[in-house]
């Protein structure tokens, strides 16, 4: 008895050196009813075209631990992350703190309330909502949970695709010396786009040793704004999800991020064809889906190594704004919601005007994380909507070879413009809740992190 329990026990601990890996979702989908995120004005959900998720995978190598979690929302506020962390922390699986949270940012997901916001919600859209985001650090923690719960010894390989058909710069020089922001389609006032995009495809693929598909991970730099209407759907990504389930066995999770789309879309001046709804939506997903099999054919086998995780809070500064506009803005943001509420930009500026009064001059407090596997592979989570420039920024001065940018993750401080961008302003800019030179700082620390743990690891 006593040796058949040592058997147990022994099996039980990874072997020195080995790869664990294990995967957990949770469903996430509210009741009908609930608001729907991602615009400025109110709207409530009377169906659902595909279920939301909390996706967890969760990574073992030498005895260390880190998870890695994707959720059908537009955002997970810093509040829900803290809770969730502690939960996970509360539940033994691991340390709370190397959990890296992010949202895919559909726009077909729910409002998940966190303190004063810019949706007035009254009646069953606020019971709703206020239920929901009671609820969601317990199913983002289950998730976790469940990948502890089925860790299994795996191999890991990535390999690095590209797709520049699909993502749009949205910003754009004008014949007027201004910069606009979705200006149209084949609006002869274009001169030509004020920023790059992002055309990588970074796969992470884990399997058992015996070849079976245990998870793909994939990142891509496109803004989700496709489908609209009032249905819940994890936009694109859905699509993506099926094709490589389809292709590689439904058992297999597939876990999409965002990466830095703070000033990228999906939509093409250049065309006049329509591009709303699920149709584009299955389109957009199917052609990255092909981009992701077509760089599996070129996975690299990788050492696992040490898994180590660092982060960094960050205090960034505040945007200027007119002091003297603090009551206009407080009435201009009283009509949203309402029949006649004050135009898209004044709604925008006024909302940033009050929330950044209301900080009385403290600095927005930004987490920047950085998960590391050996000396090759490493994954960047940044809080929130960033410009592209800045993911490419820490991917060019990044040691390892395949370096993974994830926006959105572990908090949103809104958009992240470039020190460039300030000066031009257009939408993300009227809305930054953050100063110049903010996502320069996101940049520094990211790298400094990634320099650090890469030596670390030689």
């Amino acid at each position: 008895m006593h040796s058949a329990l040592l058997l147990m026990l022994a099996a039980a601990i990874p072997a020195a050196g080995e790869l664990r890996v294990g995967t957990g979702a949770v469903q996430i989908t509210p009741p009908e009813g609930a608001p729907m995120a991602g615009y400025y004005f109110n709207r409530a959900a009377d169906g659902v075209h595909d279920d939301l998720w909390a996706k967890a995978m969760v990574i073992e190598s030498n005895g260390a631990k880190a998870a890695l979690v994707a959720c059908d929302l537009a955002a997970v506020p810093r509040s829900i992350v803290e809770e969730a962390r502690k939960l996970v922390s509360a539940s033994g699986a691991l340390d709370g703190s190397r959990v890296m949270i992010s949202a895919t940012h559909t726009h077909t997901g729910p409002v998940v309330l966190s303190g004063r916001g810019r949706y007035s919600l009254e009646g069953d859209m606020l019971r709703i909502a206020q239920q929901y985001a009671a609820d969601l650090p317990k199913m983002i923690a289950e998730a976790v949970r469940k990948a502890v719960a089925a860790l299994q010894p795996a191999r890991v390989f990535a390999a690095r695709g590209t797709e520049d058909s699909l993502t749009f710069n949205r910003r754009f020089h004008m014949k007027d010396g201004t910069v606009g922001w979705n200006p149209g389609k084949l609006n002869p006032n274009i001169v030509r786009p004020a920023g790059p995009i992002d055309s990588d495809v970074p796969v992470v693929y884990f399997e058992t040793p015996e070849g079976k598909p245990l998870a793909t991970y994939l990142n891509y730099a496109l803004h989700l704004d496709t489908v609209g209407g009032m249905r819940y759907s994890a936009d694109y990504p859905y699509t993506v999800a099926k094709a490589l389930g389809e292709a590689k066995g439904p058992d297999m999770l597939s876990m999409f991020t965002i990466g830095c789309a703070g000033n990228l879309n999906h939509i093409d001046v250049t065309t006049r064809e329509p591009q709303k709804g699920h149709g584009e939506a299955a389109r957009i997903g199917t052609v990255l889906a092909a981009a992701v099999l077509k760089a599996m054919k070129r996975l690299e086998p990788l050492e696992a190594g040490a898994l180590d995780v660092r982060s960094e809070t960050l205090k960034l500064p505040l945007p200027e704004f007119d002091q003297s506009g603090l009551e206009r803005a407080r009435r201009t943001a009283a009509t949203f919601g309402k029949p006649d509420a004050a135009p898209f930009m004044d709604l925008v500026n006024a909302f940033k005007v009050i929330d950044v009064a209301e900080r009385n001059g403290a600095p927005l407090e930004a987490e920047t994380q950085v998960i590391a596997l050996g000396n090759h592979l490493a994954w960047v989570g940044l809080p929130g909507e960033i410009f592209t420039e800045h993911g490419l920024a820490i991917k060019l001065a990044s040691p390892f070879r395949y370096t993974v940018v994830a926006e959105l993750a572990n908090g949103s401080v809104g958009y992240v413009p470039n020190r460039k961008a300030y000066p031009e302003g257009a939408y993300e800019v009227a809305s930054a809740r953050c100063g110049p030179g903010s996502g320069e700082m996101m940049v520094e620390s990211a790298t400094r992190m990634l320099i650090a743990l890469h030596k670390a690891a030689n």
